[in-house]
């Protein structure tokens, strides 16, 4: 895990010093050692901070050149298959210098090209430049765990970045995408240009969307092409639960395997949900060799009733794990927000992000250097309640018997908080909307009226309404609308500390196996990802396998922003959004606190 930059531009030669310049704003994503490279007509340069996982010696230092200068790269990320690559490679003659991933890909790239995407299992963000050619290849993983930013002028300058801070330290100006930041005041969600997923919340900076690739060519054009994609459509519905099952644990065992390859500690994130709760107990069964103790982090919550400390006992007490747990509150955030947006670079969604925010920062304290996560099981399982919703709409036309079973046994096992997400209709009403937003903003239909106007003339609405399950999860997954935002989150927290977060749940084949299962299998009798709670009901608790609440890092928020230091701190950007003319009307004290971490994110973004 790294951080990289680079500068490619038509006139004045790219200087060591300017590359160093964006490096070190990178510094925490790399502490372990940092490279600059220059082309030979010095119009591309390159820039690494280097975070050491595999092979830690010098050999593994980026950027990294091979075949005589030719083809050099800059790389983020890990190729977790790299030793099955490596082996192929080998067998073909070619030699390696070190016990690098990177390596491995440089030379797939060198043989391969754009197709090398198609092999990798892993996680990723690279440039890599060819001598020859004069043309710049950049890629970006299959579900975009790994991020790259850049800033184009065509036929001028491309500037690109793990984060967008750096990019704004080579010179080009924080410029606000006032449309999406309506968007979010309004929503607390990013709901952007359903035909731009390059859009991020500055207007001038652009970011490669997921399972896509990038070339820019000698005179700064550049064409992007999408490499990976889903078949949602191919589901298979007379399938074997049995062959089913089996099939998962053994790409699940598989996921976890590879990743577990690591020459620095690893551990695990724990919430107390089933995913988190699942690879714990996995690796604690089939890998306790290879880690000998299992660490795990967590956050708890005093006096809360959505603290999990119940459920991860569970799990501690039918392991060996050595747990380790942080307790954020108020005070704590107060402390850290400021650091926390800095690293985060564009607003989020709620308090939660500091909650994991804690974690990585007790995974550092304890020298865990990489920490295993369950992020993507929901969107790739159906995990979420108003799941069932579009599950159950469709078998009202399909099955009437089936459909009223289901209903029943939802009702009969979850409690009225998730019975009233059968109730409400999927597709987004944007009357409706504007009508609950109203309410909820400041009960003055000028300000809503000017922030609902605004955002939809400036942005297309047109959002793809998903027709059954299968096609909801895949617009969760791969289209921008959830994964992409937490992935978000989860890299910047975790590198703000210099950790790196591997996610079994998304492994490529893992999920397009589970992609071709009935919806069946994923919604059933009540249980939302009822096939991967058959998978792994022999490892995990039955208190965990089967519990019907899904809550995942729920804090006390609230109660947080109503505490008179938070308030203030809180009131203060209320003011600057006034001031940018985004409220216009002096809301009450509850009207405030009804949007406070909209006001505070908005607040950020402007000042």
């Amino acid at each position: 895990m790294c951080g990289i930059a680079g500068i490619f531009r038509s006139e004045g030669n790219v200087t060591t010093p300017e590359l160093k310049k964006l490096s070190d704003v990178l510094s925490h994503r790399g502490p372990d050692g940092e490279g600059q490279w220059l082309s030979n007509n010095m119009k591309l340069g390159l820039s690494h901070r280097r975070l050491s996982i595999i092979d830690l010696s010098m050999n593994a230092r980026q950027p990294m050149s091979i075949d005589g200068g030719r083809f050099t790269i800059v790389f983020n990320g890990e190729i977790y298959n790299y030793k099955e690559l490596k082996e192929e490679m080998e067998q073909k003659g070619i030699k390696f210098f070190s016990t690098s991933d990177t390596e491995v890909l440089l030379n797939l790239y060198k043989l391969k090209r754009e197709k090398c995407l198609q092999e990798i299992d892993g996680m990723f963000a690279f440039a890599i430049w060819d001598e020859v050619e004069q043309n710049l290849f950049c890629a970006r993983d299959r579900f975009g765990e790994k991020p790259f930013f850049y800033h184009y002028v065509p036929n001028h300058l491309f500037v690109f970045a793990s984060e967008i801070k750096a990019i704004h330290k080579y010179g080009i100006p924080k410029q606000p995408n006032e449309a999406l930041t309506y968007h979010f005041f309004q929503l607390n969600y990013r709901l952007g240009n359903a035909n731009d997923k390059s859009e991020t919340f500055f207007s001038n900076i652009k970011k490669l969307p997921n399972a896509s690739y990038l070339i820019v060519s000698k005179d700064i054009q550049i064409n992007i092409n999408k490499y990976w994609d889903i078949d949602w459509r191919n589901q298979h519905e007379f399938f074997d639960e049995k062959v089913a099952t089996k099939n998962i644990r053994e790409l699940f065992n598989e996921s976890i395997r590879r990743r577990l390859r690591s020459d620095v500690p690893i551990g695990s994130s724990l919430s107390g949900g089933l995913d988190s709760s699942g690879i714990v107990c996995w690796i604690d069964k089939y890998f306790k060799n290879e880690l000998k103790i299992q660490k795990t982090f967590s956050a708890r919550f005093e006096n809360h009733p959505k603290d999990e400390g119940k459920f991860m006992q569970m799990v501690i007490d039918s392991t060996e794990v050595e747990p380790h747990f942080t307790w954020p509150d108020a005070s704590k955030l107060l402390d850290n927000i400021d650091d926390l947006y800095y690293h985060q670079d564009e607003p989020f969604a709620s308090t939660s992000m500091f909650a994991q925010w804690e974690v990585m920062k007790l995974a550092k304290e304890n020298d865990v250097k990489v920490l295993i996560d369950g992020q993507g099981a929901d969107e790739v399982f159906a995990g979420y309640h108003p799941y069932y919703r579009l599950y159950i709409n469709r078998l009202y036309k399909k099955d009437i018997k089936l459909y009223q079973h289901e209903l029943a046994v939802f009702n009969n096992i979850h409690d009225s908080q998730y019975r009233g997400y059968l109730k409400h209709n999927w597709r987004y009403h944007l009357s409706a909307l504007k009508g609950n937003l109203l309410k909820k903003v400041s009960g003055d239909p000028s300000l809503f009226d000017k922030m609902f106007e605004f955002s939809y003339r400036n942005t297309n609405y047109n959002m793809e309404t998903p027709v059954n399950l299968n096609h909801n999860l895949y617009l969760s997954l791969l289209c921008g609308n959830g994964l992409e935002d937490l992935l978000r989150y989860g890299d910047r927290n975790s590198m703000a500390f210099s950790r790196e977060v591997r996610l079994p749940f998304l492994y490529h084949k893992l999920v397009e196996f589970v992609f071709t299962l009935p919806d069946s299998f994923k919604l059933r009798d009540g249980w939302t990802k009822f096939i991967f709670r058959k998978s792994i009901e022999d490892i995990t608790p039955p208190g965990i396998t089967w519990r019907r609440d899904k809550i995942g890092y729920e804090t006390p928020q609230n109660n947080w922003l109503e505490s008179k230091m938070v308030y203030e701190y809180l009131d203060s950007y209320y003011q600057l959004l006034v001031k940018h003319h985004i409220l216009n009307k002096a809301l009450t004290r509850e009207q405030k606190l009804n949007v406070g971490w909209q006001i505070i994110m908005a607040g950020k973004l402007f000042s």
